[in-house]
């Protein structure tokens, strides 16, 4: 009798066991689950601005032309080329050198294994030059760029609307200009993204205004974090003269996403806890995040160091702390 209890007593134990076990694995996979449903994931992705190596290609420590194995190294699989970083060979016409380049900029990537997602243009003349010629020669080079942008597989152009500083004629010359791009670009599946950078196209508002005007669906803006200073002293373009307007960046930046064609995670330096010192991240993603945005983000730390590997990984990584924290 007491063998049989015995018997009874081990079996009872052993389907209890079992029971709480798989009762175990039950929790254990269900909060499995719930951490895989929460954790987070990155909504965007990212490219690498070839500005954030500038310094390091101007002072002769780079050669332009290894960028895409450098972003490749870096951990980006897609990269911004900046043309003023280049020469073009004076031996060919202007469309020419700038296929040649593009041709050139296609090899590398190949290579390398990554891709162009944006030109940004500075050196093909003024879209909103006071000159009406000279403006007409500007939308001609650009035009040559939209085809180097097919060549090399990018979505987008960058372009700047330097020129007039009067308000309204600077208005109006930037909305003929950009509609005559535009409609080329669009025949080739090219956006056409205007950058807030410097003057005029950096009071958001107005910018915004000749987006609206323009009213194609491949022209819209490249919104900059850090470019929002509307007038310098002197009437300056540029620093290190002060600037004594400034535009709330952060309403601006709300502005100008509506259109965006991309964003331009700007940065220049970080305090000890990896956030950059003038441009609070944390409200910057907030307002990408609300405006729906689900495109490239392009790092473009500008610091003026020989190694900016360091400055890059930061802003990337400050550029990912602050989404996961937008809500």
């Amino acid at each position: 009798m007491k063998i049989i209890l015995s018997l009874v007593l081990i079996f009872t134990l052993a389907i209890s066991c079992k029971n709480s076990s798989e009762q175990e694995n039950v929790t254990t996979k269900k909060n499995e689950v719930a951490q895989a449903e929460t954790e987070f994931v990155f909504p965007y992705k990212f490219s690498l601005a070839q500005w954030s190596v500038h310094y390091a290609i101007q002072q002769g420590k780079m050669d332009p032309m290894d960028f895409a194995a450098y972003a490749k190294k870096m951990g980006f699989d897609a990269v911004e080329y900046v043309d003023q970083l280049y020469q073009l060979d004076k031996s060919l016409s202007y469309s020419e050198g700038v296929m040649k380049l593009a041709q050139a900029w296609k090899e590398k990537n190949d290579a390398a294994g990554v891709e162009t997602v944006l030109i940004m243009l500075d050196t093909a003349g003024e879209l909103a030059d006071p000159s009406e010629e000279k403006r007409k020669e500007a939308i001609a080079k650009h035009k040559v760029w939209v085809d180097a942008a097919v060549l090399v597989g990018a979505k987008a152009i960058r372009v700047n609307l330097f020129g007039l500083t009067e308000p309204e004629a600077w208005h109006d010359a930037s909305v003929t200009a950009l509609k005559d791009l535009s409609n080329y670009a669009a025949e080739k599946n090219i956006n056409v993204a205007v950058e807030n950078h410097a003057q005029l196209s950096n009071d958001a508002a107005k910018l915004a205004a000749v987006i609206e005007a323009v009213n194609m669906s491949n022209c819209g803006t490249l919104p900059d974090f850090g470019n929002f200073c509307v007038l310098r002293e002197g009437g300056s373009r540029w620093g290190p003269a002060p600037c004594i307007e400034e535009y709330d960046r952060y309403q601006g930046i709300a502005e100008l996403m509506p259109y965006a064609k991309g964003v331009s995670a700007k940065s220049s330096d970080f305090d000890e806890n990896g956030n950059e010192k003038r441009i609070d991240y944390f409200k910057m993603m907030q307002i990408v995040k609300d405006s729906n945005f689900s495109g490239y983000i392009g790092v473009e730390y500008e610091g003026d160091v020989i190694d900016p590997a360091p400055g890059i990984i930061a802003t990337r990584d400050l550029v990912i702390k602050a989404a996961k924290q937008a809500n």
